[in-house]
C-alpha cells in the first residue's frame, strides 16, 4: 500500500508540473510570440495589484518552485529509505537493490540541487545561471535518470514491473532529448511544449505503473501479485506462463498508447482554454479595408493619356 501511495504522489507532482509548464508555455506564447523563449521555470503572475501587498506576491511567485523541491525533497527520501530494504525479486543479492535504488536518489538529488540553486538565486544576491545551462543540467538529470530506469528494469525478476521501468526510461530519454534542444535553441516552442507534455506522459504513466502492480483489479489477466515470498514486497508481481506474460506486456503498450492520446488531448484542451483566456481570436487570411475614405491613399495618375 504504501508503494501506491507513492505512486498517486508522484503522478500528482509530475502532472501538476507538465500542466502547469504547458499552460505558461502557450500563455507567452499567445502573448508575445516576437519575445518568446523558452525558460526552466516560469513565476506566478503578478497579483501584488490584485492584493496589493508586494510581499505577498513575492511567497506566491516562488511557490511552483517551493512545491518542486517540497517533491523533490520527498523522491530523493523515498529512494534513499528503500534502499534499506531487501527485495527478493531483484536479480542478484540485496547489494544489488540497494545500489540500485541508491542511484536513483542520486538522480534526485541532482534535480533538487539544481532547483534551489535556481530558488536561491532568485531570491538572494546570487548570480542565476543561464536558462541554457539550466536546459542542459535538467538534459543531464533526465539522462541519468534514464539509465537508473533502464537499469532497475534489467534486474527484475517481476515482467510488469520490468516493462513498466522499461517504458519510463524512454519517456526519460524524450525529456533529456528535449531540454537538450532547449539548451541549443531557446526559441523552439515545439520542443518547449513537448518537453511538458512529455513530463504529463510520465505523471500519468506513474499512476498506470501502480494500478498494474499494486491494485488487484488492474493486474493483467495471468499475472499476480506475490505476497508469501520471505521478506516479499509487497505489490510485486509476476506471471505464471509465457503467454500470460507477453499478453500482460500487449496490455500495457496499449495502456501507454491510452496514455499517450491523453495527453495529446489535453494539449488541445490547455491550447483552447489558455487562447480563450488570454483573448486571442481566430482571424481571416485577409483583413477587411478601412471604409473611411481617408486613409486610403491614392497615387495621382500623372502623364496618362484617355
Amino acid at each position: 500500500m504504501g508503494e501506491m501511495m507513492y505512486k498517486l504522489f508522484a503522478s500528482a507532482s509530475l502532472l501538476t508540473l507538465g500542466l502547469y509548464h504547458l499552460i505558461c508555455t502557450f500563455f507567452h506564447l499567445l502573448k508575445s510570440p516576437q519575445s518568446y523563449a523558452a525558460k526552466p521555470f516560469y513565476p506566478f503572475p503578478r497579483l501584488s495589484t490584485i492584493t496589493g501587498n508586494s510581499n505577498n506576491h513575492n511567497r506566491l511567485q516562488n511557490l511552483p518552485l517551493f512545491i518542486l523541491i517540497l517533491s523533490l525533497f520527498i523522491a530523493f527520501l523515498h529512494q534513499t529509505l528503500i534502499s534499506f530494504y531487501s527485495d527478493p525479486l531483484v536479480k542478484g543479492s540485496t547489494p544489488v537493490h540497494r545500489f540500485s535504488s541508491l542511484n536513483s536518489a542520486a538522480v534526485f538529488f541532482l534535480f533538487l540541487l539544481i532547483a534551489v540553486y535556481f530558488l536561491l538565486s532568485d531570491s538572494t544576491s546570487l548570480i542565476p545561471l543561464p536558462s541554457d545551462l539550466l536546459f542542459a543540467l535538467a538534459s543531464v538529470g533526465f539522462f541519468l535518470h534514464y539509465s537508473a530506469a533502464s537499469s532497475s528494469a534489467s534486474i527484475q525478476t517481476s515482467d510488469l514491473q520490468a516493462h513498466c521501468d522499461s517504458l519510463s526510461a524512454r519517456i526519460s530519454a524524450l525529456c533529456s532529448l528535449l531540454c537538450l534542444l532547449l539548451a541549443c535553441r531557446s526559441r523552439l516552442f515545439i520542443a518547449d511544449a513537448a518537453l511538458a507534455a512529455a513530463i504529463c506522459l510520465q505523471g500519468l504513466w506513474q499512476l498506470q505503473t501502480g494500478l498494474s502492480l499494486y491494485v488487484d483489479s488492474f493486474i493483467p489477466e495471468g499475472c499476480h501479485r506475490l505476497l508469501d515470498v520471505s521478506s516479499g514486497v509487497e505489490g510485486s508481481t509476476k506471471c505464471d506462463i509465457q503467454d500470460s506474460k507477453l499478453r500482460a506486456v500487449s496490455v500495457l503498450d496499449l495502456m501507454f498508447t491510452v496514455h499517450v492520446v491523453l495527453v495529446v488531448i489535453i494539449i488541445f484542451v490547455t491550447y483552447t482554454m489558455v487562447a480563450m483566456a488570454a483573448g486571442v481570436r481566430r482571424t481571416g487570411s485577409y483583413e477587411a479595408l478601412p471604409t473611411d475614405s481617408n486613409h486610403i491613399q491614392m497615387k495621382s495618375l500623372t502623364g496618362t493619356q484617355a
